[in-house]
């Protein structure tokens, strides 16, 4: 009988949110365990937590493969090699392949700093984001996350909740902010599919 999850978490930068999904498994409040690290780059931190957590981890870049149909063929390899059952995207940049996308729907889910559909798409990741919610003086921000499709951004809401911005806040301070929730946000939306999924196994 199942009786844990196996997630695949995919990085880009220092891993805040791996960590905390890491911690969470640990601790037993997601009913799940961290069986690979996908990384975009190489030299980020997120990879170090990933070692440091004794979890395995890849470098995958599509543009270090002859074409993109073996680079497509390769991801869903590496997931089925670790018996993925949730994607979870945890500040990774790049667009997931769709054939990825369609073996995994319903089962990979993204953070977005910012309340969705604002401030969303292409570029609108990290700092980039706080600095354009600051811009356009808006008087709230927050935390979307989201069921991942072939569009950045996109797919369907799972949870959202909001924090305020004050006029004298520098992106680097409302970012400490947003980053508060989503280390507590997302953990839950993960545990809810997590339970989900194992539901669906023991039946």
């Amino acid at each position: 009988m199942a009786d844990k999850v196996r997630l695949a978490v995919f990085i880009s930068g220092s891993g805040t949110n791996l960590q905390s999904i890491i911690d969470n498994c640990t601790s037993g409040f997601i009913p799940g365990e961290v069986a690979l690290v996908v990384s975009s780059k190489k030299d980020v931190y997120g990879l170090v937590r990933a070692e440091k957590a004794g979890i395995e981890s890849v470098i995958y870049r599509r543009k270090s493969f002859p074409d993109g149909k073996i680079a497509d063929d390769y991801l869903l390899d590496l997931l089925d090699k670790y018996k993925i059952d949730i994607i979870a995207l945890a500040g990774y940049l790049k667009m997931v392949p769709p054939v990825v996308v369609a073996r995994y729907r319903g089962r990979i889910v993204n953070i977005h700093p910012a309340l969705l559909p604002k401030y969303s798409g292409k570029g609108m990741y990290g700092m980039s984001v706080h600095r354009a919610v600051i811009e356009a003086k808006e008087k709230e921000s927050g935390v979307t996350i989201h069921a991942v499709d072939e569009v950045y951004d996109h797919g369907r809401i799972l949870a959202r909740e909001k924090a305020p911005v004050f006029p004298e806040d520098t992106p680097e301070e409302l970012a400490a902010r947003i980053l508060k929730i989503e280390h507590t946000l997302y953990p839950k939306v993960i545990r809810e599919l997590s339970e989900e999924i194992l539901k669906a196994k023991r039946q």
